[in-house]
C-alpha cells in the first residue's frame, strides 16, 4: 500500500514542505497539510491534560533523521494494525510495505542508534532498534488499533497512550490470569460436553471463539466500579448457549432439557421458539454490586436484533433516572463478521448513535469474526478490508485482536469499554478467531473450505494454547488447571443426570422454570372498552395550553392563524375538531393523567403533511417552544423527534423502547405508510411475533398515513393487507378509522387497558382536513371507542335490502353517492378495527336488517390487496349468501399513476356498490 505524500519523497523536501506549512497552512496542497496537522495536533504528546508541551529531540540528532523517525511513528499509528498477527490460523507474519524502513530512509540506521520522537514517549532518547520494537509491539502484534480517523484530538491522544502505556506495563497477576483461564475453561467444557451428550443437535457452537467469554466477563466486572448497573445484550445464535450458561448463568438443567427432542416449552405461552433464540435476564454479583444483565430475544435475521436493544437500553436508561450521562446502561452488541459488513441495519444504528432522540451513551460492539459467513469467505463478502470498516462512519476506534491472545483479548475488552465510559461512543472489538465446525453442527464445513478446515482441525484450541503458556510462566500448576476442568465437567454431568432423572410436574417447578425466562405475562385480549373519557374541564385547560406561547415568541403568522387562532375558535364553538386537534387532546389528556408520549418518525414534529406543528419555531432564532411539553408542572414528559431517514432501525428502536416502558404510550409514524415496507423484518418479527414466540408484549403503535387520493402507486397504500395476513391468535389490533374521535380514544385506550397489544393505525392524509371527518366535543367527553360505528343510513331500518360494510376513507365516498342519489334501501357500515374483530357486534349491528338480500364489501385497494381477503371468508362463515366484492380489480401495483384514471376507478367502484 503506497500513497503519494508518504513514499517516493526525500527528507530535504519533506522539511522543506514542513517549514512551508508552518507558516501558511494553505502554501501546501491539502494532502501535506492533513499529513502534518496529524504532527503538529494530533500526536503532540499532553501532560497532566493541560495541553501541547513541546520535548525536545535526542541531542545531536539532526532535522531530517528526525522527521524520518517522527513520520515512521505516525505510520505505525495509522498503518500499524495492517500488519498486526490477528489470524490465529496463520503462521505467516503480515507485512507492510508503507512501513519499510526504506519508505522512511531508515533502512541503513544501526539499532544501537539513539533516537527520539518528539512524538513517542515524551521524546525519550533510546535506541533505535528499542524504538521499532516497541512501535511493532504496540501497533503489529496481537492487536491493531484503528484510531487515526477520529477527529476529535482528545480522543486519539486518550487511546494513543493507553495502546502505548501498555507495552511498558507488567502482565496481569497469576490471580487474574486464571480468572481468564477459567472464563475459557468454562466455554469450552460446556461445549465440549453439549458436542458429545447431544449428537447432531443445532447449538451454533463458540468453539475457535471461546475468548469471547473473557471479553463479556471482563467488561462485566469492570461495571461496578464506573456506576454501569445494566447490561443490555444482543447477538446472533453463534456462541448464544454458552453465553445463556456461563455469562447469563442460565441453568443447565434448563438449557439441557431444552436439547430433549420431546421437550415442550414451558417457558414461554405461545408457539416458542428455538433454544438459540431466546431471551433471558439475570443478576450477576460483582464485588458485593449486583449488575442486571438483559439478553433480547432475537430472530435469525443476525443484526436486526441491533436497534431493539438500543431502545431497550434507552428506556432502561431513562426508568433508571440515566437520561443524562447514560452511564448506568450499557448497550452491548455481539455481531458475527459477515453480518457486520453484510446487513444495513447495522450502518443505520450506527447512524442512530449519537441523534438526540435515539442515544444511548455508546455502545460497545464485539464482532465475532470466524471469518467466514455460512460457507462464503471475506473475498466474497465484503469490498473492505476489514468487516469493521462501516464502524468508521462515526469515529468509533476499532481494536482488532487475535482471539488466540486472551491478555490482548482482555486488554482490548477493557480499554473500549473504559472508553465508551470517559466519551460516550460507540467502539469496536473485532476478535479474530475461527469457527471449529460447520456453521451448525450437522453442516460439513469441508465440502467447500476443505483446505480452511484442515487447518483447523490441527489447530489447538484456545485454552490448551493459554494454559500451556500459564505452565510454563509458572502462574498455574498442573493440578490446578486438572481442578479446574474435573469441577466443570462435575457440575454438567450432575446436572444432565438430574435432568434425565426428573420431571416437570408441580406448580412450583413450572413457575421456577418461568422466573428463568424473560418471559412477561399479561391477561388475554379483551373487547371490553376501558373508559377513555376526558372532561370538559380538562379539555378546556389543554386547549388553553396549546394554544398559547411565551411572551416574546415570535410565531409564524400561518401557524398563528391556521392553528393557534382556529383552535381557540373551535373550541369556543364545542367543535368542529379535526384529526390532529384530536391527538393533540389525545396526547395532552395522558400526559396530564401522568402517562408519557414518545413520538418518533422522519419529520413527525411538523407532520408530513403539516398538519401536528407539535414544535413551534421563533421566526427569527428558530428556538423551539413544544406547547404539549408545558401543559402543567406536574404531567409527564412529551418526547417528539424527527427521525433519521430510517425505518427499519427507527421502528426497531421504538419497539425496543416500548417492551422496557409498557407505561408509556410509544409511536412511530411513517411518512407516507408503504415507508412500512423499509421496516417489513421488524413487522414480522417482532411485532407480529414476539409475544408468542418469546411472551414478549409491546404496546407499540404505527402510524401508517394510507388513502387513494390519486397520487400514484407510491404512496397510497400502506398495505393494509400484509398487517391482516400477520394477525392471528389476538397477537395486534389493526384499524382503519373515520373519525378523530375514534382516534382520540384508540389511543387512549392503548395505555388504559391491563394488556399491551401492537396498534396498527392506517391514519389519513386527504381525511386530516376534511369536512366530514370532524368530531363535536362531546364525542371526547361521553363516548368510548366503537370498533363498528352505527350504520348509516336514510331510510328505515326495514326498508333496507343492501348493506355496503366499508373500512377508513371510502366510507365518504359511498357516504356521498348516498345521500347524493338519495339512496334509501341501503345502510353504510363502517368496521374501525379490523383485527381482532368485534362479531359480537357485528351481530348486533346488522341484526335489524334481516331483510337485507345483498352484503357489499367496497375498498379502494385492488382485490388482491386491502382488507378484502381477509373479510371475504369472515363474512362468508357469518351468513350463507357470503358478501360481494366491489372496488378496483387485482393488481400488481397498489395505485394508477394518473389522477384522471384514479378518479375514473373511484367513481366506478362507489356506483359498483351500489349497483351490483
Amino acid at each position: 500500500m503506497r500513497t503519494s505524500y508518504l513514499n517516493d519523497w526525500n527528507a530535504d523536501l519533506l522539511d522543506e514542505y514542513h517549514q512551508r506549512w508552518k507558516k501558511d497552512p494553505a502554501s501546501v496542497d491539502s494532502t501535506w497539510s492533513a499529513f502534518f496537522e496529524g504532527f503538529e495536533l494530533g500526536l503532540a504528546p499532553t501532560r497532566n491534560g493541560k495541553g501541547a508541551v513541546e520535548v525536545p529531540a535526542a541531542a545531536g540528532l539532526d532535522a531530517q533523521l528526525r522527521n524520518r523517525i517522527d513520520s515512521l511513528v505516525n505510520n505505525y499509528r495509522i498503518l500499524g494494525h495492517t500488519q498486526a498477527r490477528l489470524d490465529p490460523l496463520s503462521d505467516v507474519t503480515p507485512e507492510q510495505p508503507a512501513l519499510a524502513l526504506k519508505e522512511f530512509g531508515l533502512e541503513e540506521i544501526s539499532p544501537e542508534t539513539v533516537v527520539s520522537s518528539r512524538y513517542f514517549r515524551d521524546a525519550t532518547p533510546l535506541p533505535f532498534g528499542e524504538l521499532l520494537e516497541n512501535l511493532r509491539a504496540t501497533y503489529s502484534d496481537t492487536i491493531g488499533v484503528e484510531f487515526m480517523h477520529i477527529q476529535d484530538r482528545s480522543k486519539r491522544e486518550w487511546l494513543r497512550q493507553r495502546m502505548e502505556a501498555r507495552v511498558m506495563a507488567p502482565p496481569p497477576d497469576a490471580a487474574r490470569q486464571k480468572q481468564y483461564l477459567r472464563w475459557l475453561m468454562e466455554a469450552e467444557t460446556f461445549e465440549q460436553f453439549v458436542h458429545t451428550k447431544f449428537i447432531g443437535q443445532k447449538r451454533f457452537s463458540l468453539q475457535g471463539s471461546e475468548s469471547l467469554m473473557v471479553i463479556l466477563e471482563t467488561v462485566l466486572n469492570d461495571c461496578p466500579s464506573v456506576g454501569v448497573q445494566e447490561i443490555v445484550m444482543g447477538m446472533a445464535h453463534r456462541g448464544r448457549l454458552t453465553v445463556l450458561a456461563n455469562f447469563l448463568k442460565k441453568s443447565y438443567d434448563i438449557i439441557f432439557k431444552e436439547f430433549s427432542e420431546n421437550y415442550v416449552p414451558d417457558l414461554v405461552a405461545g408457539d416458542g421458539d428455538v433454544k438459540y433464540h431466546l431471551g433471558y435476564e439475570s443478576i450477576r454479583k460483582i464485588d458485593f454490586a449486583e449488575i442486571a444483565i438483559r439478553l433480547a430475544a432475537n430472530p435469525s435475521h443476525l443484526e436486526i436484533v441491533n436497534p431493539v436493544v438500543e431502545g431497550n437500553a434507552r428506556a432502561r436508561q431513562r426508568i433508571l433516572g440515566d437520561t443524562e450521562e447514560r452511564k448506568k446502561v450499557l448497550p452491548l452488541l455481539l455481531h458475527g463478521d459477515a453480518a457486520f459488513a453484510g446487513q444495513g441495519i447495522v450502518a443505520e444504528v450506527l447512524n442512530l448513535s449519537q441523534l438526540a432522540g435515539y442515544e444511548t451513551g455508546g455502545t460497545v460492539h464485539v464482532i465475532v469474526n470466524n471469518q467466514i459467513g455460512f460457507t462464503t469467505l471475506p473475498a466474497d463478502a465484503r469490498s473492505t478490508m476489514y468487516c469493521t470498516d462501516v464502524a468508521k462512519m462515526i469515529e468509533a476506534p476499532i481494536f482488532h485482536v487475535n482471539g488466540d491472545d486472551p491478555l490482548a483479548v482482555a486488554f482490548a475488552a477493557q480499554t473500549a469499554f473504559e472508553f465508551r465510559q470517559k466519551y460516550g461512543c460507540d467502539v469496536v472489538v473485532d476478535m479474530y478467531c475461527y469457527r471449529r465446525y460447520g456453521h451448525n453442527e450437522t453442516d460439513e464445513p469441508s465440502f467447500t473450505q476443505p483446505k480452511l478446515y484442515k487447518t483447523i482441525h490441527s489447530h489447538p484450541a484456545v485454552t490448551k494454547i493459554f494454559k500451556g503458556r500459564m505452565l510454563q510462566s509458572g502462574v498455574l500448576t498442573t493440578e490446578e488447571a486438572e481442578a479446574l476442568e474435573n469441577e466443570f465437567r462435575g457440575r454438567l454431568e450432575s446436572a444432565l443426570t438430574e435432568v434425565r432423572s426428573s420431571d416437570v410436574k408441580s406448580k412450583t417447578d413450572l413457575q421456577r422454570r418461568f422466573e428463568e425466562s424473560s418471559a412477561v405475562f399479561q391477561p388475554p385480549y379483551s373487547h371490553e372498552e376501558p373508559d377513555t373519557r376526558v372532561s370538559a374541564k380538562e379539555i378546556s385547560h389543554i386547549v388553553d395550553r396549546i394554544t398559547q406561547v411565551p411572551e416574546g415568541f415570535r410565531v409564524q403568522p400561518q401557524i398563528r392563524k391556521m392553528i393557534l387562532e382556529r383552535r381557540k375558535k373551535q373550541h369556543a364553538e364545542r367543535g368542529p375538531f379535526d384529526w390532529s386537534y384530536a391527538e393533540a387532546l389525545a396526547f395532552g389528556s395522558l400526559l396530564i393523567e401522568g402517562t408519557p408520549v414518545r413520538l418518533s418518525g422522519q419529520d413527525s414534529r411538523r407532520g408530513t403533511f403539516s398538519q401536528r406543528h407539535s414544535v413551534l419555531y421563533d421566526v427569527e432564532t428558530r428556538e423551539r417552544y413544544i406547547p404539549l411539553a408545558n401543559l402543567s408542572p406536574n404531567q409527564a414528559r412529551f418526547c417528539v423527534y424527527n427521525s433519521m431517514l430510517s425505518e427499519a432501525a427507527v421502528l426497531g428502536f421504538d419497539y425496543g423502547y416500548s417492551l422496557d416502558f409498557p407505561d408509556m404510550l410509544c409511536l412511530w409514524e411513517a411518512q407516507f405508510g408503504d415507508f412500512a415496507n423499509g421496516a417489513q423484518v421488524i413487522i414480522d418479527q417482532f411485532i407480529a411475533s414476539s409475544e408468542s414466540k418469546w411472551q414478549r408484549p409491546s404496546g407499540i403503535v404505527l402510524l401508517l398515513p394510507n388513502g387513494y387520493e390519486g397520487q400514484g402507486p407510491e404512496h397510497s397504500s400502506a398495505r393494509l393487507e400484509r398487517f391482516l395476513q400477520l394477525c392471528a391468535e389476538e397477537n395486534m389490533q389493526v384499524c382503519n378509522l373515520t373519525t378523530p374521535s375514534q382516534y382520540f380514544h384508540v389511543l387512549r385506550r392503548q395505555v388504559r387497558r391491563d394488556f399491551r397489544k401492537p396498534l396498527i393505525l392506517m391514519t389519513p392524509k386527504s381525511l386530516l382536513r376534511g369536512e366530514r371527518a370532524v368530531s363535536r366535543l362531546v364525542d371526547f367527553t361521553d363516548s368510548s371507542f366503537q370498533p363498528i360505528l352505527p350504520p348509516t343510513l336514510l331510510g328505515k331500518e326495514i326498508e333496507i335490502e343492501r348493506l355496503i360494510f366499508s373500512t377508513g376513507k371510502v366510507y365518504y365516498d359511498l357516504l356521498a353517492y348516498l345521500e347524493a342519489n338519495q339512496v334509501k334501501n341501503t345502510a353504510l357500515i363502517r368496521i374501525e378495527q379490523l383485527y381482532p374483530l368485534h362479531l359480537e357486534t357485528l351481530f348486533k349491528m346488522i341484526e335489524p336488517f334481516s331483510a337485507a338480500s345483498k352484503w357489499i364489501w367496497c375498498q379502494e385497494e385492488p382485490k388482491n390487496m386491502g382488507a378484502w381477503s381477509y373479510i371475504s371468508p369472515l363474512f362468508c362463515s357469518l351468513d350463507k349468501l357470503g358478501i360481494q366484492y366491489a372496488g378496483r380489480a387485482a393488481a400488481a401495483s397498489p395505485a394508477v399513476g394518473s389522477k384522471a384514471w384514479h378518479d375514473h376507478q373511484q367513481k366506478e367502484l362507489v356506483q359498483q356498490a351500489f349497483t351490483l
